[in-house]
């Protein structure tokens, strides 16, 4: 009997568990147009303000004395069920399209027949810190000059104390499905949309300030976040930018004495902390919510008004025009979902809050608040303490998605025949098999794999498996894999410095599991080992945001130290290379004993 036959004969069904639990088989245009009242276009249509990258670079750092200032160019367009055109007599009343809320001013009401309401940020109480930039964001996304940064005006620009011309802040309106139960209107309760930027490269970015003061949509809440889920955040949506994960994008986090009274983990402890501001970027901020309360709402028109919009402004591949353009609407989310989880789980990322109002229509990874990147492999790894079921481990995450696939088809239903409902249904069902082949593909990338074999997935689950008895760590584990030589591995010694593979290597099938894996690689013609490391180094990182590190970074932020905020954002800007001061910070060490007995919740 093989090496594999022996193994697989003694405990195939808990591997088969373990890979099953792994993958989850258990800017310048403001949208909106008020129908009575101001910030209209003179004609009644929606305004769009256009900012060039001049005009955005003059902004955040204002002429000199004697210099002349150049006015934003303003142009007026009107929003239709067919999508944004010219506005003109003959269609100046043909639909309220994306209308704005009529209730002024941050009230907090139940909104109805609107997708956003306006909102005025509010300030931040100076002095003001410019904690941490994004230089990528800065360069490469809005083609700003760094020197920006060293003006006092763009603190403020990106803080909320000061308005881009033209700019008319705007918060959305939707609900969402939390923890399995509708939770009615939620919205945008501390987030202010300034306007969409068009930059050098003709990409468009819609660009929103966090923690910028109450809205219509706060309800209890008081529009603030604190140093400590603002520094997560601007960490976590860079760091998942570079490890390769669609995400939203954070240009730079300030931070404030404001005091912000918080209850970190909901048992009466309330305590003082320190107000901060994120300006976070995204393509679109639309989610699953955003449909959802409109049909919870009854308000088909609005809804089909702002599904075309989507369609149109944001998957240009579906023609306006075709009878089936929901339906195909549906499938591309569907499959960039599946998509998108896989490739969390290779990169051993949970969200911690899955909710439908925390799902992008565009799946891109966005609110980060109580996520985790596991460390010990565990499928059932929960990173969010408010999470008392575990309904967001990281081995649920596969199913959620298709929970909210679900709800997303819901919301869809009213706009869909009966062909176009069971055609989607369809789709909906092959959400397992599409899911599971991007995880294996990922996963076979991961492990150095080329071709298909019929036994990878096997050898998937086999290491798993391991991993998942023995503690190994996740990340280290599979970038240990892609450092050590076949040699070394074959043997099954290793330096101190390859201790994830040392804890591995202490399972009594290890050497088995080795076994089958050299066979595998021996499978791969013209390959060498430096081929090999080369391969697997390039999707393997070597550092990963733990929670224990940006713990680290924000015990040193709430004391006005900023140094280590600044290092893991530069050791996250390249996950894959090793660095001599990520090294020396224990980044890619073993983790301090300290970082078990963290714990974080959604209060942020």
């Amino acid at each position: 009997m093989g090496v594999e036959e022996e193994v697989k004969e003694e405990d195939e069904e808990g591997w088969r568990r373990t890979l099953m639990a792994h993958m989850g088989e258990r800017g310048g245009q403001a949208y909106g147009k008020r129908q009575n009242g101001s910030q209209q276009s003179p004609d009644g249509g929606m305004y769009s303000v256009e900012w060039s990258s001049d005009r955005l670079q003059e902004m955040m750092c204002p002429p000199l004395p004697g210099q002349v200032p150049v006015e934003p160019k303003v142009t007026w367009t009107r929003l239709t069920a067919q999508g944004a055109v010219e506005a003109s007599p003959a269609n100046k009343n043909s639909t309220d399209a994306l209308p704005l809320d009529e209730v002024d001013g941050n009230v907090i009401h139940t909104v109805k027949r609107s997708v956003f309401s306006e909102s005025q940020p509010s300030p931040l109480k100076e002095p003001l810190t410019l904690a941490a930039v994004s230089q990528d964001v800065l360069r490469n996304i809005l083609d700003l000059n760094e020197s920006v940064i060293q003006n006092e005006e763009f603190v403020r620009c990106v803080s909320g104390g000061k308005l881009f011309p033209g700019s008319v802040p705007l918060a959305h309106r939707y609900g969402g499905h939390q923890f399995g139960y509708w939770a009615g209107q939620l919205g945008d309760g501390r987030a202010h949309l300034l306007g969409e930027y068009t930059n050098r490269k003709g990409e468009r970015w819609e660009v929103q300030l966090k923690g910028s003061g109450k809205t219509p949509y706060s309800r209890s809440g008081d529009g603030r976040a604190v140093i400590r889920s603002s520094v997560r955040e601007f960490l976590c949506s860079e760091a998942m930018h570079f490890l390769g994960v669609p995400t939203s994008r954070a240009l730079s986090l300030v931070v404030s004495e404001e005091p912000v009274w918080r209850d970190p983990f909901y048992n009466g402890s309330v305590i003082k902390e320190r107000g901060a501001v994120v300006l976070r970027l995204a393509k679109s901020w639309f989610r699953i919510g955003s449909l959802e309360i409109l049909t919870r709402t009854g308000e088909l028109d609005v809804l089909r008004t702002l599904l075309d919009f989507v369609i149109k402004e944001h998957f240009k591949s579906i023609a306006t025009n075709d009878p089936d353009k929901y339906v195909v609407f549906f499938s591309r989310v569907l499959n960039e979902t599946a998509h998108l989880i896989a490739h969390w789980m290779s990169v051993g990322f949970a969200h911690g809050v899955c909710n439908t109002d925390n799902f992008s229509l565009l799946s891109i990874t966005f609110d980060y608040g109580p996520f985790g990147f596991m460390e010990s492999y565990d499928p059932n790894f929960v990173p969010n303490t408010s999470d008392d079921e575990g309904r967001y481990s990281i081995g649920a995450q596969a199913n959620v998605g298709l929970f909210n696939l679900q709800k997303l088809l819901e919301a869809l239903k009213p706009l869909l025949t009966s062909d176009q409902l069971s055609q989607s249904q369809q789709i909906l069902r092959e959400y397992p098999q599409i899911y599971h082949q991007r995880f294996h593909e990922l996963f076979k990338a991961k492990l150095g794999f080329l071709g298909n074999e019929e036994k990878d997935s096997y050898v998937i689950a086999f290491l798993l498996k391991l991993m998942e008895d023995t503690g190994a760590d996740f990340t280290m584990t599979f970038r240990q894999l892609s450092e050590v030589t076949l040699s070394r591995l074959q043997k099954g010694s290793f330096a101190p410095s390859l201790w994830a593979l040392s804890d591995l290597s202490s399972h009594k099938h290890f050497r088995d599991w080795v076994q089958l894996y050299l066979q595998r690689l021996s499978r791969i013609m013209s390959d060498s080992d430096e081929e090999r490391q080369h391969r697997m180094q390039g999707v393997n990182p070597r550092y990963v945001l733990r929670n224990w590190m940006a713990e680290s970074a924000i015990r040193k932020a709430e004391k006005n130290d900023y140094s280590e905020v600044t290092l893991l954002q530069k050791t996250l800007m390249e996950p894959f290379m090793e660095q001599e001061e990520a090294e020396r910070a224990g980044y890619a060490s073993k983790p301090p004993s300290w970082a078990q007995q963290l714990r974080v919740s959604c209060s942020s």
